[in-house]
């Protein structure tokens, strides 16, 4: 059983697997002989996709459909965010802002993991290839999910 936004429901095999901490996602990497990809790898291989996020009322993540023709990414935008093995930094160039946006950044840019994508919650107008989300690793926070790579 797990609960959802629509209260105890049972659990769905197919469904993908949220709310894990950045280091239970790493660990099944690791287990998978797998990795987290980097917040580079994500974006470029969403980049190379068909933006897939389909808008709905489900709130909660569904399958995949079996005749999905969004790529070979699945999922990207509209289950659950993924953890990436990036720490969360500035990008080269960036510079903190004065006031509270400044400090709301500045402060936030220690010792936090990426997340990339979406979930079935987002805001559409959030969603896109270069949007960081950033959580600490140990939280689990709303529809924190995983994705793996594989070096060829």
């Amino acid at each position: 059983m797990e609960f959802t936004l629509y209260g105890l429901k049972e659990r769905q095999g197919d469904q993908p697997v949220c709310h894990v901490s950045g280091f239970e996602a790493d660990a099944y990497a690791n287990w998978a002989n797998a990795r987290l990809p980097t917040e580079a790898e994500w974006e470029v291989a969403a980049k190379k996709q068909r933006f897939d996020f389909k808008p709905g009322a489900l709130l909660h993540p569904q399958a995949a459909a079996p005749d999905d023709t969004a790529g070979p990414l699945l999922q990207l935008y509209d289950s659950c965010w993924q953890w990436t093995a990036s720490a969360y930094r500035a990008y080269p160039g960036f510079k903190i802002q004065e006031g509270a946006i400044g400090e709301y950044n500045g402060k936030f840019m220690s010792n936090q993991w990426v997340l990339r994508g979406g979930s079935c919650v987002s805001n559409a107008g959030h969603l896109r290839p270069t949007y960081r989300n950033f959580f600490y690793p140990e939280d689990r926070w709303q529809f924190s999910g995983i994705r793996l790579a594989r070096n060829p």
